[in-house]
């Protein structure tokens, strides 16, 4: 078949219109990449982005440069990112505090998860566990529940502060199992493992990490664990969904992801989030992660969009709690 003449101009000029796009796909990365993270460099979040970034730039070829922006509990570091002129070489990695209590936590916070931010993929994850004294009467979850359902505030926990994971884990458990506990805050977890071993508070919620060094010493006791699934830096620990009333989706985790501005091509977002799957799929990587207390995680950018989301949901529930009791 002889093509018309107007036919053969039309597919030139549609040719003509897609090279453009094409090469600025292909093009990507043409210079050095930035990725924010909202805490001090050594921090957890700061190390976890630096495992993923490290290969990262191998696979990108071109170096990432981490810029370390501490502050009001990771959210300068989404601030600083947004606010970058290059929106199209420039990310983030954060906790799920920014994204998640941060709209209700903090004033004046400058964006909105839903409309700026593009999420990439989900790092990692670290479940909490529930710890008390050694020789605290009750060996597990069921009896626990029991000694805390006596009477309003009968058990006293300790948190690093109003909103922190600890104080709004404990507040999610103390819904879920019908009890009521007396928060106690402090300025650092070394200040409320203390004040547990030493019997001032009953309990408290904190990383297996922070943990397992006082149970070895046969000075803490471990009564479940707030993940989905067994953990491998708690060995034997029982997860708490399900257990003593609990219900089978309760869990608590803190998580650290990977996130772009909204407006960055979508491209670059499916490019970024192979090779970051690939990242985290590696045994090497995993370990790395595991020693820290940190379990690899994965996934699409759409399963990082509905954790935000649930998770956003959950801890906007506790917040309400919270602010009902005050």
């Amino acid at each position: 078949m002889i093509m018309s003449r107007r036919a053969a101009l039309l597919g030139a000029a549609a040719i003509s219109l897609c090279k453009p796009a094409m090469a600025q796909d292909a093009s990507w990365p043409s210079q050095p990449q930035h990725v924010f993270v909202g805490f001090p460099a050594g921090s957890s979040p700061d190390l976890l982005a630096r495992i993923v970034t490290e290969p990262l730039a191998d696979k990108l070829g071109q170096p990432i440069v981490i810029e370390n922006k501490p502050g009001a509990g990771g959210v300068i570091g989404v601030q600083q990112m947004l606010n970058a002129k290059d929106q199209q070489n420039t990310f983030a990695t954060t906790i799920n505090g920014p994204l998640t209590t941060a709209p209700r936590l903090t004033p004046n916070l400058g964006y909105d998860v839903a409309k700026d931010i593009a999420p990439v993929a989900l790092l990692a994850t670290s479940p909490l566990v529930l710890v008390v004294a050694a020789d605290f009467p009750a060996d597990d979850l069921a009896g626990f529940i029991k000694a805390a359902g006596k009477e309003p505030d009968a058990l006293a926990y300790g948190s690093v502060g109003k909103g922190s994971g600890a104080h709004l884990t404990a507040e999610l458990f103390s819904d879920r199992a019908g009890v009521e506990m007396l928060h106690i805050p402090f300025t650092s977890y070394a200040e409320v493992t203390t004040a547990i071993i030493g019997n001032e508070i009953d309990c408290g919620f904190m990383a297996p990490s922070a943990a397992m060094q006082y149970v070895q010493a046969g000075k803490l006791k471990i009564l479940g664990i707030t993940s989905e699934k067994p953990f491998a830096k708690a060995p034997g620990v029982p997860v708490m969904a399900g257990q003593a009333g609990l219900p089978d989706d309760f869990r608590a985790e803190l998580w650290n992801a990977f996130i772009a501005p909204a407006a960055t091509d979508p491209a670059v977002i499916k490019t970024l989030n192979t090779d970051i799957n690939a990242i985290l799929a590696d045994d090497a990587v995993q370990k790395r992660m595991l020693d820290m207390g940190w379990q690899a995680a994965g996934g699409s950018p759409e399963d990082l969009q509905k954790r935000i989301a649930q998770d956003t949901k959950v801890w906007g529930a506790v917040l309400d709690r919270i602010n009902a009791k005050q």
